[in-house]
Order: C-alpha cells, then sequence, then structure tokens
C-alpha cells in the first residue's frame, strides 16, 4: 500500500521491497482516474504509454533504484517540452509537437523518472493564481473554492494530491513558489541559468528559471542536482559558482515596519511570525532589513519594460491569433506594445540602481525569510479582480529572478480556515544547496506534513545535513574584521564570516607599535580576569587559508583562540615580546571600540 505522498524515500523503499513500475505506473493511472480536480493535467500520457514507459525502464534497468529516479514519476507543465505529449502553454491554438524532451526533462528521464502527463497552467505561464486557463481552474487541495497558485497550478496540485512525486513548474514571477505555497509543498526555485531553459516556451526569456515541486527539501534538492548543468544551446544557461553560507551565527532578514503587507491575513501573518521564532530557535539571529528597494524592484517585472519581453516571445503568434488569447492574458502582452527602447534602457537602469540599494541591505543578512504569498483568494474574487489581486500575489516573489537570486519555498502551517501558508529563504546567486538546511529544518519544524497529507511526519530519510563546504575557520582580531581596511583578504578569496563573538576572559589586547593600519596584539595571559574581547570567526576556502597563514608578518602567528563558549579555532596571536610597553586596550572591549575612540565619526 503506497502512501498518499509519493516522496522519494517511500517510493524508494517500496521499491526495494519488490513492488515494480509497472505496479506503480497502474497506482497513478487509478490516482489519475479518481481525482476530483479535472483540471489538474491539459494532456495526460495515456495508461498505455505509462506501462510502456514502466516495462522499458525495467528493460534497460532492471535492478530497483539503479539509477537515481529509478521509476520515479513526475508532472511536466505544459509550457515545457516532452517528447510524445503536445505543447500548448494553455493555448490551444499554439499546440505544437515537440521533437524532443526538454534539456531538463530529458535529464530526469535518463535518470529514471516516468512523465505521467503535461499540467495546466495560466496561460503562457503569465499569472501567479491560477485561473487564466481554456481548461479550467485547478483548486487547492485543501479547499475546492480556493485557487491553487500560478501560473504552476497543474504541478503543485498534482504533487499534492499523490498524482507525482514531483513536478516541473517555470517561474518567472513566483510561479514556482506561490503554488506550493497554497499546496503544502516545497518549490525549488534556483539561480536563473542553473537549469537549463532550452525546450520551454519562455515568459521572460531573460529571467525565466524550470523549478521543482516536491514533498520536502531533500526530495526537491536531489531532483534539481540531476536536472541541472550546463548547456550551451541555451544562452542565459551558466556554470554554477557555488556559494555558501555561514554554518553557525546565520543572520536571517526579515521584514518589519510598513513593509509587512498581508492585506489583512491576519492567518498568514501569525504563520510567518512563527516561522521567524522558528528560525531563531533553530540559532539563526534575526535581524530587521528594509524590504523597499527589492519591492521596487519587483514592480518592474509588470510595471516596467520587462512585460515586453512577454510580447517578445508570442509576438508572431499574437499577430495572427490574438481571439485565442485569456482576456486577462492578452491585455497583459498587449500592454507592452507601447513601450519603447529607451524604456527599455531606463527599466534596466533603475533595476541597477535598485541592485545598488538591496546590496547594502544583503549586508545585514546572510538570507532572507519572507512570506511566500501575503494572502490567498476563492477562484470567485480572483475573477473579479484578476489584475489587483494577483498582483498582491507577487508581492514577495517578484524580484527573486530580476535581482539573481535563489529561493526555497517551504509550508509554514495552517491558518484558521484550514488553508497552509509558507515562507521562502531567499539567498544570494549560487546558495542553493547552502539555503537547503534550514530550509528543511523549518519544514519539519512547521509539523505540516506534506501536500494533501498534512498529518503525516516527514521522512527522515530525506534529511538535509547541514551544508559541509570543508571551509577552514579563523578568528580575526582586528584590521581583517568586517569594514576594516584588510577585510578584503578574507573576502577576497570566496571567505564569508560565521558568527562574531568573545574570547575567553583570559586574553589581554594591545595595539602594536609601528604598524599600518594599526594592528591588535592578542594575548593569552592564565589566570587573568577579563570580560572577553569581541572577535569575527570567519571561513576561508583551504587553498586560501594557507596563502593567508603564509603572508602573516611576525610578530603575529596563528593559534589556538579559545572562545567564550569553550570551542578552540586557529586565529591570530601575538608573541609575547612584541606587547612590551605597548598600549592596552582591553578595557575597551574589542578592536572596534579602539577604533571608535581614535575617530568618532567611523561607522565600523
Amino acid at each position: 500500500m503506497l502512501p498518499t505522498i509519493l516522496d522519494l524515500s517511500s517510493l524508494r523503499a517500496a521499491y526495494q521491497s519488490g513492488l515494480t513500475p509497472l505496479d506503480l505506473v497502474e497506482t497513478v493511472i487509478a490516482r489519475r482516474a479518481a481525482s476530483k480536480d479535472p483540471a489538474i493535467f491539459i494532456t495526460a500520457t495515456s495508461a498505455e504509454d505509462l506501462r510502456a514507459a514502466a516495462r522499458d525502464l525495467m528493460a534497460r534497468a532492471p535492478e530497483p533504484n539503479s539509477l537515481p529516479l529509478w521509476g520515479i514519476p513526475f508532472a511536466v507543465k505544459d509550457n515545457i517540452d516532452a517528447a510524445g505529449l503536445p505543447t500548448t502553454a494553455a493555448c490551444p491554438a499554439y499546440a505544437y509537437d515537440p521533437a524532443a524532451d526538454a534539456t531538463a526533462v530529458g535529464r530526469l528521464k535518463a535518470a529514471g523518472a516516468i512523465v505521467i502527463g503535461k499540467t495546466n497552467l495560466d496561460q503562457f505561464a503569465t499569472g501567479l493564481n491560477g485561473t487564466r486557463s481554456p481548461h479550467g481552474a485547478p483548486r487547492s487541495v485543501f479547499d475546492p473554492e480556493y485557487i491553487s497558485g500560478g501560473s504552476s497550478s497543474g504541478s503543485a496540485v498534482a504533487v499534492a494530491s499523490g498524482l507525482a512525486t514531483f513536478a516541473l513548474g517555470t517561474d518567472t514571477a513566483g510561479s514556482g513558489r506561490v503554488p506550493a505555497a497554497f499546496n503544502n509543498l516545497v518549490g525549488i526555485k534556483p539561480t536563473p541559468g542553473l537549469l537549463s531553459n532550452t525546450g520551454t516556451v519562455p515568459a521572460c526569456r531573460s529571467v525565466d528559471c524550470i523549478t521543482i515541486f516536491a514533498a520536502t527539501v531533500g526530495d526537491g534538492i536531489a531532483i534539481r542536482k540531476v536536472a541541472e548543468g550546463f548547456d550551451a544551446a541555451d544562452p542565459f544557461s551558466r556554470e554554477a559558482k557555488w556559494t555558501s553560507l555561514p554554518t553557525s551565527g546565520l543572520r536571517v532578514g526579515v521584514l518589519c515596519g510598513a513593509e509587512r503587507e498581508f492585506f489583512g491575513d491576519a492567518d498568514v501573518e501569525r504563520l510567518y511570525d512563527q516561522a521567524i521564532e522558528r528560525a531563531r530557535t533553530l540559532g539563526a539571529t534575526v535581524v530587521p532589513f528594509d524590504y523597499a528597494p527589492f519591492r521596487e524592484a519587483a514592480a518592474l517585472l509588470y510595471e516596467g519594460p520587462w512585460v515586453a519581453e512577454r510580447l517578445a516571445a508570442v509576438e508572431d503568434f499574437l499577430a495572427t491569433n490574438a481571439g485565442d488569447f485569456d482576456p486577462t492574458v492578452l491585455k497583459i502582452i498587449e500592454g507592452a506594445k507601447d513601450k519603447t527602447a529607451v524604456d527599455a534602457f531606463n527599466g534596466r537602469y533603475r533595476l541597477e540602481e535598485l541592485r545598488r540599494k538591496t546590496q547594502a541591505e544583503w549586508k545585514k543578512a546572510d538570507v532572507l525569510v519572507l512570506p511566500t504569498a501575503p494572502t490567498t483568494y476563492t477562484v470567485v474574487e480572483m475573477m473579479a479582480d484578476p489584475v489587483t489581486l494577483n498582483g498582491r500575489l507577487g508581492r514577495y516573489t517578484n524580484f527573486v529572478n530580476l535581482l539573481d537570486c535563489a529561493a526555497i519555498a517551504v509550508p509554514a502551517g495552517f491558518g484558521s480556515n484550514g488553508l497552509p501558508g509558507g515562507v521562502t529563504l531567499v539567498g544570494p546567486a549560487f546558495t542553493d544547496d547552502a539555503l537547503a538546511s534550514l530550509a528543511d529544518s523549518l519544514h519539519r519544524s512547521a509539523v505540516s506534513g506534506m501536500g494533501i497529507d498534512c498529518t503525516g511526519g516527514i521522512p527522515d530519510e530525506s534529511r538535509v545535513a547541514t551544508h559541509d563546504d570543508g571551509f577552514v575557520p579563523i578568528v580575526v582580531v582586528g584590521a581583517h574584521l568586517t569594514g576594516m581596511p584588510l577585510n578584503h583578504e578574507l573576502t577576497g578569496p570566496g571567505g564569508y564570516r560565521l558568527k562574531t563573538c568573545r574570547t575567553a576572559g583570559d586574553y589581554r589586547l594591545f595595539v602594536l607599535p609601528d604598524t599600518l593600519p594599526p594592528k591588535p596584539g592578542l594575548l593569552r595571559e592564565p589566570g587573568f580576569a577579563g570580560n572577553g574581547l569581541e572577535v569575527e570567526v570567519w571561513a576561508l576556502p583551504p587553498a586560501a587559508f594557507g596563502n593567508f597563514v603564509q603572508k602573516i608578518p611576525g610578530p603575529l602567528g596563528i593559534g589556538k583562540v579559545v572562545l567564550e563558549d569553550g570551542s578552540r579555532i586557529s586565529g591570530f596571536l601575538c608573541e609575547a615580546h612584541a606587547v612590551a610597553g605597548a598600549e592596552e586596550v582591553t578595557a575597551l572591549g574589542g578592536w572596534r571600540e579602539y577604533v571608535r575612540t581614535k575617530n568618532p565619526h567611523s561607522t565600523v
């Protein structure tokens, strides 16, 4: 008996116990037939084709679980090519039969996954609500009166209702995240360019991403790693340049003041605040940040010239088939006709201005935790005011691709109305793996289950371990502190700050004579009863650590520094003879305070 939600761990265990891919596809066929939502699929893979795919897999890879995704059923949003099934982008007149799989689909099938069908979407991936399709509106798995979210509507519902282990979506403004929140799922939104878009009908080609809906963060990350990879055929594909995040002392940026907007939805606001507290309990340092420049960047996606990319994607088809468009989608795309090249450049200039402002906010936080969507609506409400209400759904998602970020959306619990809410972790480009541990922990601590199975547990087998990047920690005391003159020697080779803390109480601090910039001398004196000194712990790549240590001039050197928590980490120490007669600044509590006493206007 298979569980309601077909997560990777459960299916792999079932296969190991004797289930076959043929058995699995029979379950999928039966569940599809029993589904009460007729709008999930635009084209379902036929029963016979599913059985043939299962037999083919067993012939080429007879050993259970011998491929990364052996016998794993998945759905594909119908703006992504899957050979043997038409691609329609939810516009029947646009339909074509692809000659080959999209690159991402091909990689997943080669790993053993089985396509169960092409899913419904907001036409041409234009919308965040799921109602803009001639095939009907998929509904929330928790209440059919409510929207499923879009544009990847059918993909989310397919996973949340137990028809597929995972599904591919696309995300320009939040389409791979909003439906996850509305259906109690994980939404993996990769760094732009990490997954190839070859074989995908573009919305805004310069910022589009293929995304993954999954039951758990661990599942989503594992599937993403199969699908990702550079593709020379996609001009926006990129080689990954993985970026780490602190493994302790992680600073989580949260909304504050007027930027907290939930449009009167007290349930979602409460779930957001609870998620913040869970992050704090998990060891994160919660810091407020100014969301305003991110919000202004988000507005550019629909209010600025980027909407012209949507016109560019379908311009020829629109010229002859305007009557085949959803009315709201048509209005949005035709609204780009008055955009000029001057508008495009001015929009680009404005985005770069806002990017610079957001960089100041990123100095405060390592990751952002945001509501995935500030509220939700019934289908009737959305149809009555499709532009305004849809715009509200993207308040915290629209900026992410424009500003080249990675994101993972996770469930955050349920409101008093029985509907789920979600939060999204957002990090700089290529922090995709580094975000996963906290995202997984937030999902598990929400105790909200997976998809429609909101009371079930999350398998331990899918737990995401803390990201270990192999970097070497080092304690810095003076000119290498954040904002100090030599900090670039740490950040330049890719180092990052783990935490700010204090030494044990038996350390003294001196100003070394004749050093420029002035350097401190940290000396341990057993028996000295002080209050400890403020230091920072940084992490460096192993090769960079070796180069860094070799360049340290005497009388400084590297030794073990004991911190207030008793841990011992390599750091700067000074030979005792060098501080004879030197100015002692121990009473100031740290080098940063010494700098401030010398320069009251300093901002370090």
